[in-house]
């Protein structure tokens, strides 16, 4: 449990500087319990802390974890370069308070993508020694054969990888689309392993990490929600955990 007063609450909450804050507060734009609070120097306690603000309502959180469902023509950087940002999906609070992709999707990948400003979580997830298993389903140029599928399970290599790459699972879905499960995480994987095994991906959806499930969650396409203790906890399950 913390207690903290008015301003530093809003302003852990991605509000803004702290002189900003307490503009807001003295301008009669928070409230708590129903009640205005125009005093930001009052002590809250923070736990299950409820407030309102320009009539939106917030649940305190010390940290957020957010899953989003992204879709095509967004960058998974606080810095877009050619196009819009994933934060530009979120609540701009969320930027102030230095929320980031866990990760990265292509501009062109669509699915699941956890954003966090927890540092620990994301590095936990982000680092190759978790060993946490991502799901794809990759649309292929030329059919799928059992000879890729073959390819792919038994590892291919790539140029700047000292040994080859293989898939934890692959299946054939249809004829131009397969499932791939990874756990190495490197950069443009799915698309440079097709690529060394003589296909070419034309489109990407990465639907699950661990055991979490992105359409449990039901999000369509470019929205996102808070995720719950249970829904961190598949995380990090392994698939056949």
């Amino acid at each position: 449990m913390s207690k903290l007063t008015l301003d530093r609450i809003l302003q852990s909450q991605g509000f803004g500087a702290r002189k900003w804050c307490r503009e807001l507060i003295e301008s009669g734009e928070v409230t708590i319990a129903g009640e205005t609070v125009d005093n930001f120097s009052t002590i809250f306690e923070t736990t299950d802390l409820v407030f309102t603000v320009y009539d939106d309502e917030w649940l305190y959180r010390e940290h957020v974890y957010i899953a989003l469902n992204k879709p095509t023509d967004y960058e998974c950087s606080r810095k877009p370069s050619h196009h819009p940002g994933v934060l530009s999906l979120l609540p701009e609070q969320f930027a102030h308070r230095d929320v980031q992709p866990v990760g990265r999707l292509d501009h062109d990948t669509t699915g699941l993508l956890l954003m966090s400003d927890d540092g620990a979580f994301i590095h936990a997830q982000s680092s190759p020694k978790s060993h946490i298993p991502k799901v794809y389903a990759a649309t292929t140029h030329d059919p799928v054969t059992p000879e890729l599928v073959a390819k792919l399970l038994g590892g291919v290599k790539l140029n700047d990888e000292p040994a080859p790459l293989a898939a934890l699972i692959c299946n054939k879905l249809d004829e131009h689309r397969l499932e791939i499960v990874l756990e190495q995480g490197k950069y443009h994987q799915v698309k440079r392993m097709l690529a060394a095994a003589g296909n070419h991906c034309v489109a990407l959806n990465r639907s699950q990490i661990g055991q979490l499930k992105l359409e449990t969650l039901g999000l369509v396409l470019g929205k996102w929600c808070y995720l719950s203790a249970e829904q961190m906890g598949l995380l990090a399950i392994p698939l056949n955990g």
